[in-house]
């Protein structure tokens, strides 16, 4: 019987040390020489509710960007085989990047959601079902999508998150920009779109991005968290902006987001079925030992931005206005797809909007020109979201 403990505790002890290693690994993973790292960090107060970045028709803040200085953001995930990829990637380079995560995803994978805030990024919200057509919503529909889509993406973080937001297909409206400017909300439309919604071919998403950037000298730019192509071209990416001497500013929320009430009774069965009862979500081994609070972040220059506040006048038929340049992230809304499965989830497009639950729990929403999960169990099938 001793010689079993003995045995046992051996194990034990070659377990912690494989761990130790293993957070060691981590550590060194940042690469200082050769990663981007980080040039500042603007801590962003969103008390009134500004509007950041050029593809807007509204009047926005001035931004706190310097020439050749970017933020580095990624919509609707998380997908964890593609968003665990670009988390190893920004570690690497020694760098952070602000993600807008869409509530419906955050919930089916609530490990992966604790994971981009265990490794030092910021985390804002993308609406709960990322419907494109967003201002063209009944108003009190448009609104639970975002407050939804906060209190979803809180629930999975299990902490409070940022009030930062951005409309799906960067499609806002003034009703709608008052309403966060009310919650204390800055939103972030872009200055670089990167394209990768329609780029699959990771060498020419790697030229169009470095274009685009070169063409602004910078800015806010816009990838997905949910695209192969962007998690394979990343790592160039970061690299040939180094070398053309541009530089990472990260984004940080000068205080939390409290979510709206009334939102637990529909999410916390939808997050307990993506964590089952012995499955709850783990914070990486190692993140402590990779958060940038020490690592990185120790002597990065901060700055405090504070816009003061706007009013945002509506448009003359302002849900029919197109934004200048966004016609490249709209091409493809008008088309349907047939419905793509494998048992876990389904992804379709679809022209009608509905709600349903079914008896299991399973439930699905479509929408106009945007995309549709199934979630029966926290896995979704690996495919193109826009």
């Amino acid at each position: 019987m001793r010689a079993l403990g003995t045995a046992i505790l051996t194990v034990l002890i070659a377990v912690l040390f494989a761990a130790f290693a293993s957070v060691a690994d981590a550590s060194a993973a940042c690469d200082a020489e050769r990663g981007i790292g980080l040039s500042r960090i603007a801590n962003i107060d969103a008390s009134n509710g500004p509007l950041f970045g050029e593809y807007t028709s509204y009047q926005r803040a001035s931004s706190f960007l310097g020439p050749k200085e970017v933020v580095l953001t990624f919509d609707d995930g998380p997908m964890p085989w593609i968003t665990k990829s670009i988390l190893e990637t920004l570690d690497t380079h020694c760098t952070k990047a602000t993600f807008f995560s869409v509530g419906r995803m955050a919930i089916a994978y609530p490990a992966t959601t604790r994971e981009i805030l265990a490794r030092g990024h910021t985390l804002g919200t993308h609406t709960w079902s990322h419907p494109l057509n967003l201002p063209r919503l009944k108003p009190e529909s448009a609104i639970d999508e975002m407050e939804r889509g906060f209190a979803a993406v809180a629930m999975a973080a299990g902490q409070p998150i940022a009030p930062f937001f951005r409309f799906p297909g960067l499609n806002d409206n003034a009703a709608l920009l008052t309403h966060l400017q009310n919650r204390k909300v800055a939103t972030f439309t872009v200055d670089v779109i990167s394209n990768d919604s329609y780029i699959h071919d990771s060498a020419r998403l790697i030229e169009y991005t470095l274009a685009q950037v070169e063409a602004r000298k910078g800015g806010i730019v816009l990838f997905h968290d949910i695209k192969a192509a962007t998690a394979r071209a990343l790592p160039v990416i970061l690299g040939e902006l180094k070398a053309r001497g541009y530089k990472v500013v990260h984004m940080r929320a000068a205080a939390g987001f409290e979510p709206a009430p009334g939102y637990d009774a529909h999410l916390a069965p939808l997050l307990a079925k993506a964590q089952p009862p012995g499955k709850g979500p783990l914070i990486p081994f190692y993140a402590a030992a990779i958060r940038p609070d020490a690592a990185i972040t120790a002597a990065t220059p901060e700055v405090t931005v504070a816009p003061e506040a706007k009013i945002y006048v509506a448009r003359a038929n302002e849900t029919g206005v197109k934004k200048p340049g966004a016609k490249r992230l709209l091409q493809r809304t008008a088309l349907n797809t047939t419905a793509h499965s494998t048992g876990a989830g389904a992804r379709v497009r679809a022209k009608s909007q509905s709600i349903s639950t079914d008896a299991s729990g399973s439930w699905a929403t479509t929408f106009s020109s945007g995309w549709v999960t199934t979630v029966a169990q926290p896995r979704l099938r690996r495919g193109a979201l826009d």
